[in-house]
């Protein structure tokens, strides 16, 4: 973090509207060694870094216990596609947002492109996040009988055809049919191409509307959240597709995923809150310049928000674990097809392509304005 009027070396840049930030400033042309050593050095990036890089570790921790449940398939099997999907896109989204922060000093140039990289894989952690409330929210969006064990697929469906429907899961079934053509077709599809309009005006940000950057920034993340959200609202709304009797605390039942879910958007308030009030240094400036910044708290509920969201996660993954029969209604025939290496891996291959043409794109912006910028500073 430093100000772009800086031309000169100093720890304390001259005042700008809405800077309340007064010291602890990097010079914009520190080597890869000099970014690196300052993350052991109080300037006020460091708080940035370290609370999106330490929980890195946090998260990793808490989602490798998906693969030690009884009954869970192993860890390269198809139904824990969508599950890999969501850890890659949140762990893309801690690194880049601490390296991002950490090595924004290089160059007015390389900051602008960190901070690209930073927006891109948000919204690439968005569509990780609907890939596994597409394949794990909603019991009936495709994860296929088979995915959970190793029978083939006509002893599933013959399974399916003997089983008596449970009497929760048959109000909804007749509801789900309405649902379907939304999940089928464009659930998907409409969650990839929001994560590409929200790249672009977040970049866009970086070059204009700077004045309002930081609402707009906010705000335009709020629609990924509502689409991505879909199957959610469809569950809190819908009857429970687990059997009463198995509403126990070691089977995680569904009413524990909206508490989940309501804490994920609580923390999600409170980071907008932090992100666009600019609290507490706004009232105090200079005096939370190294520690405690809304940044630094920005990060914390940013994160506390993912992890509540992967044990909502892990709930409905625990729940189709422990009710197999109920991945698919035993009445109804699969409408959709079960994750595979295409409809996941592949989907967020092709959307980081997308991506990353879009950060090459403003890169080359930035290079343009901020070209004979730095230049000058070099001069100096």
């Amino acid at each position: 973090m430093w100000s772009l009027p800086l031309l000169r070396h100093t720890d304390v840049p001259p005042r700008v509207t809405e800077n309340f930030i007064l010291s602890g400033y990097r010079f914009p042309d520190y080597s890869l060694l000099q970014c690196l050593v300052s993350a052991f050095r109080p300037t006020n990036e460091t708080g940035n870094f370290w609370t999106h890089f330490l929980p890195i570790f946090i998260f990793a921790f808490h989602f490798v216990e998906i693969f030690e449940w009884e009954g869970a398939p192993a860890p390269g099997e198809p139904f824990f596609y969508p599950a890999w999907n969501y850890f890659f896109g949140v762990l893309y989204l801690l690194l880049a947002s601490s390296m991002a922060h950490l090595l924004n000093s290089m160059s007015l140039i390389i900051r602008e492109i960190c901070f690209f990289v930073d927006y891109g894989t948000i919204s690439a952690y968005t569509v990780g996040s609907s890939l596994a409330y597409y394949y794990y929210i909603h019991p009936q969006a495709g994860v296929p009988k088979t995915g959970l064990g190793t029978q083939n697929v006509s002893e599933a469906q013959s399974e399916r055809e003997e089983e008596p429907s449970p009497a929760p899961f048959s109000n909804s079934s007749s509801s789900i049919l309405h649902f379907h053509p939304f999940f089928d077709s464009l659930y998907i599809p409409c969650s990839c191409l929001v994560a590409i309009i929200c790249v672009l005006t977040c970049c866009n940000t970086r070059q204009q509307w700077r004045k309002y950057r930081y609402a707009v920034r906010t705000l335009v993340f709020l629609l990924p959240f509502f689409i991505s959200s879909t199957p959610i609202f469809y569950r809190l709304l819908s009857p429970s597709p687990y059997p009463i009797s198995s509403q126990t605390p070691s089977s995680y039942p569904s009413p524990t995923m909206a508490t989940f879910f309501y804490r994920h958007c609580f923390w999600l308030v409170v980071s907008a809150a932090f992100n666009i009030s600019k609290i507490p240094e706004r009232l105090s400036p200079g005096k939370f310049d190294i520690w405690g910044h809304s940044h630094q708290w920005f990060h914390c509920c940013t994160f506390l928000s993912i992890l509540d969201e992967l044990h909502m996660i892990k709930v409905e993954i625990r729940a189709l674990l422990l009710h197999p029969s109920l991945v698919i209604a035993p009445t109804t025939n699969p409408q959709l097809p079960g994750p595979t290496i295409y409809s996941t891996f592949g989907l967020m291959l092709l959307l980081q392509g997308c991506i990353a043409s879009i950060i090459v794109w403003f890169g080359w912006c930035a290079y343009e304005i901020y070209g004979p910028v730095q230049k000058g500073l070099k001069a100096h």
